[in-house]
């Protein structure tokens, strides 16, 4: 039932480009997909929505949603001391 709501208010949202785009994203990063369809979806229950929202202004929103949830990769190194077996102690 959920997504049955959520699928009519994102129709009503976004044109057909849009659409594909953001069902294709869901192919590839659905928690990203998922993110995107709450913005839009708490976007238009607010009313800050003008219209149907293009393939462009989706672009733009991805561009939002990644920043918000951009995420810093890190590597630590742990160097752990062992004996070194490869010296001869002649």
């Amino acid at each position: 039932r959920e997504a049955e709501i959520r699928n009519t208010i994102l129709a009503q949202v976004l044109d057909q480009a849009a659409r594909a785009r953001l069902s294709n994203l869901a192919l590839v990063k659905p928690d990203k997909a998922k993110a995107v369809e709450n913005y839009l979806i708490q976007m238009a229950r607010f009313g800050q929505l003008a219209g149907k929202v293009s393939e462009q202004g989706l672009i733009e929103i991805l561009e939002k949603v990644s920043q918000q949830t951009e995420k810093k990769t890190t590597v630590k190194f742990n160097r752990r001391k062992v004996l070194d077996s490869d010296e001869e102690d002649d």
